[in-house]
This record gives C-alpha cells, structure tokens and sequence, in this order.
C-alpha cells in the first residue's frame, strides 16, 4: 500500500514538473480524435463526456467548444489549473472549421439563429492508478489518449451511457522497437490487445500503425 501511495506521488510530482517546464501543453487535439469524431459523431447532439488522464485539456476544451458538458480527471493539478486558463480565456468561442451561424431562407429573408454555445468544464485531481469507478452509465462519450491503466477498462465500459462512444488511442510494444513513447511494459499495449479488451462493445474502428511509432487506435459504441 505505501508502495502504491509512492508510485502516484511520484507520477504526480512528474507530470507537475513537465507541465510547469512547458512540456505537454499544446492544446491542439489529436488529428485521431478530430477524425474519430468527423466521421462517427458529426450530427449527433453534444451530450456528456468524460477526458481520462486528459492533461492541460486539449480534447476537453476541443469538445467543450463543440457544446459537450466535460469532465476532465488527471493526477496533476499544475495540468488542470492550465486547462481551467484555456477554458477561461476561449469561453465562447466556436471552433473555426465549425461555422458558427446557419443561414436560413424563409420567404426571401436570411434569419441568422444564434450560434450554438460552448458546453462546460469540470474538472477532478484524481489518481486513476487507484480509481476503479468512473461512474454508471453517465457519459455518451468517453476519450482516452496515451494512457493505459488495464484495471480502469471495466470502469470505463460501466460510465457509458447505452449508444455512447469510447476513443482510445496510446503506444503499443512497437513503439519501444522505435525509441517513441514510454519504455515500461505495463504503458504498452500487445498486438491487437486494446481490440481484444472491450469486447462487450461494438467496434467501429481498429488500426495499428507502425508509421514513426507503434500506435493502437479504437473505436467504439455501446449497445
């Protein structure tokens, strides 16, 4: 047990420093989720949605701007008070590839409905080494980038609402083989393991990449 309270201390205190080093605190999103999302989610009704281990909050705040209510968990309370200032300083502000405005033509006059507004932000310190309850059913979305913590997965299938979607993506073995991404076993993903580890959902989408570094991506939805 006082291993285990060492191990987050030490995952806390690291990510603390990186990001008050300025390391890891881009805010653009990853071109998977922004793709993930264009192709199964463009149309649906923003909803709620959950960012694990989400850092400075660069999908959080992605998805906020989409009208999503988001809640962003992770260790590191340096990375959720920089996600709390991007929130602050672009509330409001629609997402440029989105137009913000419909144009409607009724009996020749052009109405301008208003634009969509931002969802909101909320955010929890928490160490998901040590979580094994994400809550039932509360989520029609749940994003999952370049963390993996086997034991969480039950936990992640139990918070989706039915018809919600999982988007997950981190390093496989390869990425080890090409010097990218963490070099521990236990943060690395087996051939085909992710697609093998939710099998209670329905997969949209599955793809391994060797391409600069191994990489596993997942779709999901349940049922």
């Amino acid at each position: 047990m006082e291993q285990d309270a060492q191990t987050a201390q030490d995952e806390k205190t690291l990510w603390n420093r990186k990001y008050t080093a300025g390391s890891h605190v881009s805010v653009d999103p990853d071109p998977f989720l922004v793709s993930a999302y264009s192709e199964f989610l463009a149309g649906t009704t923003p909803g709620r949605a959950l960012d694990v281990a989400g850092g400075v909050g660069r999908h959080a705040l992605w998805l906020a701007q989409r009208g999503w209510n988001v809640r962003l968990v992770d260790v590191s309370e340096v990375g959720i008070n920089l996600a709390w200032a991007s929130y602050e300083r672009n509330r409001g502000v629609q997402p440029p590839e989105i137009p913000s405005r419909t144009a409607v033509v009724r009996a020749g006059v052009e109405e301008l409905p208003q634009a969509v507004p931002a969802g909101r932000l909320e955010t929890e310190i928490l160490d998901l080494a040590q979580t094994h309850d994400l809550g039932q059913g509360q989520y029609d979305l749940i994003v999952v980038f370049f963390y993996l913590q086997r034991p969480l997965f039950p936990a992640l299938v139990s918070a989706l609402r039915p018809g919600g979607f999982l988007i997950y993506k981190t390093y496989t073995t390869e990425s080890k083989r090409l010097g990218r991404g963490p070099s521990h076993p236990m943060y690395l993903l087996g051939p085909n393991e992710l697609l093998r580890s939710f099998q209670e959902l329905r997969v949209l989408h599955y793809h391994e990449t060797l391409k600069e570094r191994g990489i596993a991506e997942l779709v999901l939805q349940k049922s």
